[in-house]
């Protein structure tokens, strides 16, 4: 039992998952550190002389019913920030490592319509020598053709007169 836990630990996609949270969380607390004392400020010094922030108050009286309208904002740009950052150094790359490397897929033959299977058998009969494909499809022969004084098993016929 142990060494099956032990085995799930040890597989690549835990350890780099594991990898992954870690340094999704540090990566998180700068992007807060960056909104909260770069953007905030500059957000409330939109919302004018008030100390609590860009917002409003429902109950001018009750500070418990400010609406912090920068906090709103600020998180918006941390999650815009962090979505930008995983977008163009986590996804696009590999998409385009994958487009890179992957291999070169061969475009599927459309298959033909009833008329244009018949027109093909039509053009193949009237040239008279055709032979079956690997993939049951009638092909033009293109071998050598027989010699008019060869026999069918490939002998050739002498006249004798």
């Amino acid at each position: 039992m142990l060494k099956g836990f032990k085995d799930f630990l040890l597989r690549g996609n835990v350890i780099e998952l594991a990898v992954a949270v870690v340094v999704g969380a540090a990566f998180t607390a700068i992007v807060t550190a960056f909104t909260s004392n770069i953007i905030n400020p500059l957000i409330a010094a939109v919302g004018g002389d008030n100390e609590m922030g860009f917002g409003f108050r429902v109950i001018p009286s009750n500070d418990a019913t400010f609406i912090d309208i920068g906090a709103v904002i600020a998180a918006g740009i941390n999650f815009f920030i962090i979505a930008a950052v995983v977008y163009f150094v986590l996804i696009l790359p590999v998409n385009l490592a994958k487009a890179r490397f992957a291999p070169d897929k061969e475009p599927a033959d459309e298959p033909l319509s009833e008329t244009d299977l018949l027109i093909q058998i039509r053009d193949l009969l009237e040239t008279g020598t055709y032979r079956q494909g690997k993939d049951n499809s009638l092909e033009q022969d293109d071998s050598p053709s027989r010699d008019d004084n060869a026999s069918p098993s490939g002998a050739t016929r002498v006249n004798a007169g």
